[in-house]
């Protein structure tokens, strides 16, 4: 079985040299852990990378935080890999002189369990200290794209005929009986999907979509000029840049190829961030102040619109609607 010096190093061998750069710049910085300097990274190769990182941070800590800046650098594939192929280091030590161990364990005192206990009382309380921090920054960045929030409708007169949207235009859901609407072909007329009124082609906005009690849904942004009458697929190619629940649990992010979002919790608000100038669109975990997912690098060149999916009822099963919510500055 490979050491996890193997795994780290397979790892760095799959980044691109941009994507290593980057790598080494996490490295560098306090991530929780103590920064490796600039200097030694520079010129550094792969197998020397590796090496300072079990260097500065012992095994355990060289998994923690490749696979913490794995997540920043978008290699969630490469998260999975190392994830299944290195499981938690065990001190070596610990195999080499297993029986002596094992004797020594035997003959520790009330006092040395004592001292034991109280280490892992500390190290929890570190860790509840460090997810804190990570929250309160977490907030601090949502709480700065929130500063863009526009008010956003939905258009009936993009809603497929399925859709039913309040009175206010805020909400919407799944009807069994198919309405009979004047042909418009701005309609979506074979996927249950609605846009907002709104739209966007410069500048940064953001808006949040209530999605409790649902097991399928999509919320996003899409360009004018996507197909509303035929079957579509969900990707930045054709237009779309979307976020999706579907069976209850399975969260994807619509990239080109799609990427599965691990979450902590089950989602209750979306929120959307996009900055049409830089090419980006960010999605947020409202609650937990979590980016879910972002797609950088985007190429607009048309008007973005407000994007949804209530998804069908599912026989009653999927009935609660999509909810276009006000923002709350003060949490």
């Amino acid at each position: 079985m490979a050491t996890l010096k193997e795994n780290l190093l397979r790892i760095l061998e799959k980044l691109k040299e941009e994507e290593l750069k980057k790598f080494k710049w996490f490295l560098e910085q306090d991530e929780g852990f103590s920064g490796i300097p600039a200097a030694q990274l520079e010129k550094a190769e792969r197998e020397t990378t590796v090496d300072l990182m079990v260097q500065t941070h012992q095994e355990p800590g060289a998994l923690k935080i490749t696979l913490k800046i794995l997540e920043k650098i978008r290699r969630n594939d490469l998260v999975q890999r190392l994830q299944t192929s290195s499981p938690e280091p065990t001190d070596p030590k610990t195999l080499s002189f297993g029986a002596q161990k094992e004797e020594d364990d035997k003959k520790k005192t009330k006092l040395e369990q004592l001292a034991s206990t109280a280490n892992r009382v500390l190290n929890l309380n570190t860790h509840d200290s460090g997810d804190q921090k990570k929250y309160e920054k977490g907030k601090a960045d949502l709480k700065s794209v929130q500063l863009f929030a526009v008010d956003v409708t939905l258009d009936p007169e993009t809603a497929h005929p399925h859709l039913i949207l309040s009175g206010d235009e805020k909400q919407v859901h799944h009807g069994d009986v198919r309405q009979r609407l004047p042909y418009n072909p701005k309609r979506f007329k074979k996927c249950v999907n609605v846009l907002g009124k709104q739209s966007f082609s410069s500048g940064r906005f953001y808006f949040e979509v209530q999605v409790k009690g649902k097991t399928a849904w999509t919320v996003g942004v899409a360009t004018e000029s996507i197909d509303r009458k035929e079957d579509i697929t969900l990707s930045p190619e054709d237009g779309f840049w979307t976020v999706w629940l579907r069976d209850g649990n399975k969260y994807d992010a619509n990239d080109e190829n799609p990427v599965c979002l691990s979450l902590k919790s089950q989602l209750q608000r979306v929120g959307v961030f996009v900055d049409y100038e830089k090419g980006l669109v960010s999605f947020y975990d409202v609650d937990t102040a979590d980016q879910l997912y972002s797609f950088t690098d985007c190429s607009f060149t048309e008007k973005l619109y407000p994007f949804f999916s209530p998804c069908t009822n599912d026989g009653g099963r999927n009935s609660a609607p999509l909810i276009i919510c006000p923002i709350n500055h003060n949490n």
